[in-house]
């Protein structure tokens, strides 16, 4: 239960995904079934794990925001830089290294059904399948042993890219032209949406391609939004 009050137990190493591994073999069958099913694989989507991945999403950038506050000057580090950073460090790249690192794809490969072998590779090297079911792990862990074991397993699972998010910040826009000029294209960026009053405004903005959204972000400002959108897109896009 996320209420319930968890033993203390040893800060896990920083760029270890052990302590994460332990949780999510110490799941009930309940959550750990649906953690490793993919939509086309059940009758009904609730049974995947979308819902997991949902709530997985949420938790996952409030433990590495939590993180970040208290570590980064707040001279230097605004919220457009944090921003940006958490966005680097939760990216579907990122996500895909710690679900390699967990060994996401073989666990994959061992749950999914016989009539969908034939294109289970194809699947398990996706970085959206193995975003998605790492958040959904992350999901499944706060739901059966609450937030701060949760999030202590998680920043030490993403260390490496929260460290690498630090070190070598990327600009998700840039990167998303320079893949798009390989190809000929280009993108725009447009404001779909504005909430809030004029002293804090949330934009969400659309990137497209062609006519065609592939991205879409929310933030405080307008580059902030496309940022998130532009990387958002990143994900979309096959490498």
């Amino acid at each position: 239960m996320t209420g319930a009050r968890q033993p203390a137990a040893p800060a896990p190493a920083p760029g270890s995904p052990d302590a994460l591994r332990e949780l999510l073999e110490s799941l009930p069958d309940d959550l750990a079934t649906p953690v490793f099913q993919h939509s086309s694989w059940t009758v009904k989507r609730s049974e995947s794990y979308e819902r997991l991945a949902f709530l997985g999403d949420s938790v996952l950038g409030l433990a590495i925001t939590t993180h970040l506050y208290p570590r980064l000057d707040p001279e230097g580090f605004g919220p457009g830089r944090l921003t940006k950073i958490r966005a680097q460090a939760v990216s579907g790249r990122s996500c895909r290294a710690v679900a390699e690192r967990l060994g996401v794809p073989e666990r994959l490969r061992v749950a999914a059904p016989p009539g969908a072998l034939a294109g289970i590779d194809a699947l398990i090297c996706t970085e959206r399948v193995l975003a998605s079911v790492i958040e959904a792990v992350i999901g499944a862990c706060y739901l059966s042993f609450g937030y701060d074991t949760t999030a202590a397993a998680v920043v030490a699972a993403f260390t490496p890219e929260i460290e690498e998010a630090l070190e070598h910040p990327v600009d998700f826009k840039s990167a998303l032209q320079e893949r798009l000029a390989r190809r000929g294209e280009l993108v725009s960026y447009a404001v779909v949406d504005e909430q809030g009053p004029p002293h804090d405004r949330t934009f969400t903005v659309s990137a497209t391609i062609a006519g065609v959204e592939i991205g879409s972000g929310s933030g405080r400002s307008k580059k902030d939004a496309e940022q998130i959108a532009a990387q958002a897109a990143l994900a979309e896009m096959s490498p």
